[in-house]
């Protein structure tokens, strides 16, 4: 308990942290501390964080001799877990059978890029990254065919998902998305990453990039690929990439005479090149942004959807790389819940740029409403709030953009003055991704309703009732 808050702090961020606990006696500090930094770099476990407090009596203690061992302040060598041989051979295996490979990579990819670039590149495999796994491997490599996600999800016959769960985003590996004869080979660092949901035919509990490296070295590549579909579905991914792309230009602005917010991202994509950081924060703006944006480095609120943290993620970035140009794509909604962190910008110099899509609604559950509810509007609309003006009384650079055709220069003038923020009026008609793949009234059984009735059917196949 605080003293002062009276509540128990610790309790209440439990579920999110991979450690909780509070300190109580002096000779506990050390140890206690080395464990809670280790929970946190995901030593045996998923990295992640962790939470440790001490109590008022213990911070103001004279903490005895015998309570430091100086061993505690030396760094610890890094650790990895070693790839099994017989592991290593049974995956090289399955993969050596099959004939249409493709990777997923996750989060523990990131410190193996290298080591996942010589394996697309031995095996011949194509590639798919996720929001965490973002920038390890170019989105324009050869391999990677991010625009034909489902197709290729639905095609390959080896999957091999590289410390990736197999979480709502993957559809949980279920074989009503994923080919039906498909084999699964899943390595990774921790549990977490292997076996949840769906067993690996071949599944490797060791360091991931020694386990890619293991994976290369015993030529683990189909025998007999089909090139056929494998330069089919580059080609495929091609086209669908192109055409997404020309398309973002060419939304016409609704009814409002609010530009798209497409248009909105297509023009700060001629902004973004391969050290620009991007993040992106909101509902429906994060819905168009997940696959509009082309940002090798890129950040969003992920699974947990913690709308609010686009403008301190820009923040932190912009004051971590101060020479990398940093934009921050947020809705009006998100925004209003951390808008007065752009005084920390301010006060700070973080030379983010801050593009609010003000679209004057909670428009995921605004579509909702007038689809499933007749069109009762409840607590969906917001006030259009000068955001611009909020900034310019802060102290930033500040526009307020009614037109696509006026977004280039402006954006041109929020990074010559940056911390910048641009206040853009986007139309609340256009109905996201998100929206139309049915995430605002959440399917029964998986994420997108697409994926939601393949899993019906799936189950009345095997003689459980179809629900409709």
């Amino acid at each position: 308990m605080g003293a002062l808050q009276d509540i128990p702090q610790g309790e209440l961020i439990r579920p999110i942290c991979r450690r909780v606990e509070s300190v109580y006696e002096s000779h506990h500090i050390l140890p206690r501390l080395e464990a809670a930094m280790r929970a946190a770099e995901g030593v045996g476990t998923p990295a992640g964080p962790a939470y440790i407090d001490f109590p008022t009596d213990l911070l103001r203690a004279d903490i005895p001799d015998a309570d430091v061992d100086e061993l505690f302040f030396e760094p610890r060598p890094g650790e990895g877990v070693v790839p099994p041989e017989e592991a290593v051979a049974r995956a090289a295996s399955v993969i050596r059978e099959g004939r249409r490979p493709l990777v997923i990579s996750g989060k523990g990819a990131r410190a193996a890029g290298k080591e996942l670039s010589d394996f697309l590149e031995a095996s011949g495999a194509l590639y798919l990254d996720t929001a965490e796994s973002r920038g390890v491997i170019p989105l324009d490599h050869p391999a990677s065919v991010p625009a034909s996600r489902a197709k290729a999800m639905s095609e390959a016959d080896v999957v091999v998902t590289v410390a990736r769960k197999l979480d709502f985003q993957l559809a949980y590996g279920s074989r009503a998305v994923f080919s039906d004869d498909a084999k699964f080979v899943r390595l990774g660092a921790s549990g977490d990453e292997l076996f949840d949901n769906r067993r690996g035919d071949a599944e490797i509990l060791g360091d991931v990039a020694a386990s890619l490296r293991a994976l290369t070295g015993a030529g683990a590549a189909p025998e007999r690929p089909d090139a056929e579909w494998i330069e089919a579905l580059k080609a495929y991914d091609r086209e669908k990439g192109e055409k997404f792309v020309a398309r973002m230009g060419e939304q016409p602005p609704g009814s409002d005479g609010y530009m798209h917010p497409a248009s909105l991202l297509a023009a700060v994509n001629e902004f973004i090149d391969e050290d620009t950081i991007v993040v992106a924060d909101g509902g429906d703006i994060l819905s168009f942004a997940r696959g509009g944006l082309r940002a090798e480095t890129y950040l969003d609120p992920g699974p947990l959807g913690c709308l609010g943290v686009g403008v301190p993620f820009a923040n932190s970035a912009a004051l971590n790389f101060p020479d990398r140009r940093v934009i921050a794509v947020v809705g009006d909604g998100s925004f209003g819940l951390t808008a007065m962190e752009i005084d920390t910008a301010v006060r700070h110099g973080a030379r983010a740029v801050f593009v609010v899509a003000n679209n004057e609604s909670w428009a995921i559950e605004r579509n909702d409403q007038i689809v499933g509810y007749g069109g009762n509007l409840v607590g969906v609309d917001l006030p259009g709030c000068r955001y611009d003006r909020v900034a310019e009384g802060l102290g930033l650079y500040a526009e307020r953009v009614e037109k696509a055709e006026d977004l280039p220069g402006a954006l041109e003038r929020a990074f010559a003055n940056a911390p910048a923020l641009l206040n853009v009026a986007v139309t609340k008609e256009a109905e996201s991704p998100d929206f139309k793949n049915g995430l605002a009234w959440v399917p029964d059984r998986q994420a997108l309703e697409v994926w939601d009735r393949a899993e019906k059917g799936r189950y009345a196949g095997n003689g459980e009732q179809s629900q409709t």
